[in-house]
């Protein structure tokens, strides 16, 4: 039956983030606005449906090691994995946009996370901080993204694919279907995991966390092949945004988030790494772009990281002495 699960729910994710992506960029063009909005906003909210529904329901049910591993997890897979397999299938072409704007919140996202982890909870008004700097970056992204319609690409000549009220339909239906497809996937994995004897922290570092990024990946790779890239690198920055300010903003206002910062130091320490990591392949010389040399080198940093978690590496001693060097640097 777990079997069944996850086969059923990753069949589901396909089809759905082939239409959110297809339903997005209808919507995009009603409103005359560039893909990469739609992108870092519209899909980006609905590929996190997933994480949403997965930690809030983690946290009411008193297991928040995974509501919390979930998004660190997502995130890091996220750019490690789903970026880097899009990049490696078609080099991405990044928006300045992007790097100039969404990036720097993203970066402002994982830090505060990261503070906020220190004294080992993050309460309701932690959330709502989080949730607060959310609507900030929602209002200007959509602002930037009606002033530099050109830059952003915006070809105002194409005509919709659906009506407008069909392009909402079946953004909401598509964002229904990914959060149902990843509870699918998600429930069966664990499952599977949990008869395996694996821990809950590993669960939701790994299986919890890739089955809830498999949208991200779905719509990542299907914009692609689209040549809708702006969508691609949007929904996954928009997505680790979303992760962390809305996923675990909203979470921690239903419920706060007891955390061992020591056991989870090391992963929000390895997704700023990665998000460090993009900034440096993005970053303007003379022309942005993301290829597949350095989707590979993402992949690989992926590869190395879920290999220190199964491995059994010393996460806690690795965590003092790091927090130790920082203490002697200051």
């Amino acid at each position: 039956m777990e079997y069944v699960k996850f086969i059923s729910g990753l069949i589901i994710l396909i089809f759905s983030g082939k239409y959110l992506v297809e339903g997005g960029v209808s919507l995009a063009k009603h409103f005359n606005i560039s893909t990469l909005v739609i992108g870092v906003t519209v899909v980006a909210f609905g590929t996190s449906a997933p994480e949403l529904i997965v930690s809030v329901n983690a946290a009411i049910s008193g297991s928040p090691e995974i509501a919390f591993g979930n998004i660190v997890g997502s995130n890091i897979a996220n750019i490690g994995l789903v970026l880097a397999i899009t990049a490696i299938l078609i080099p991405i072409p990044v928006n300045r946009i992007s790097f100039r704007f969404d990036w720097p919140f993203m970066m402002l996202a994982s830090i505060l996370l990261f503070v906020f982890t220190f004294n080992d909870v993050i309460s309701f008004y932690e959330g709502l901080i989080l949730f607060l700097i959310l609507i900030v970056f929602i209002y200007f992204a959509v602002s930037k993204g009606n002033v530099k319609k050109d830059e952003a690409k915006v070809n105002e000549t194409d005509e919709p694919k659906f009506k407008l009220i069909l392009s909402v339909i079946i953004i909401v239906i598509s964002s229904f279907g990914l959060a149902f497809g990843a509870d699918f996937l998600v429930d069966g994995a664990s499952s599977i995991a949990t008869s395996w004897g694996v821990s809950k922290r590993v669960i939701s570092i790994t299986i919890v966390a890739f089955g809830t990024s498999v949208p991200e990946l779905t719509a990542s790779v299907i914009a692609a092949f689209n040549k809708e890239t702006d969508i691609s690198i949007g929904n996954i920055i928009g997505s680790n945004i979303f992760n962390i300010m809305a996923v675990l903003g909203i979470t921690s206002m239903v419920k706060e988030i007891p955390i061992d910062h020591i056991a989870f130091s090391f992963d929000i320490i390895w997704m700023l790494f990665v998000s460090v990591l993009l900034f440096l392949f993005i970053f303007p010389f003379k022309t942005i772009y993301l290829n597949r040399a350095e989707g590979m080198l993402l992949l690989l940093s992926y590869i190395i990281y879920i290999s220190l978690v199964l491995g059994g590496f010393d996460f806690e001693s690795f965590t003092q002495s790091f927090a130790q060097l920082v203490l002697n640097k200051f």
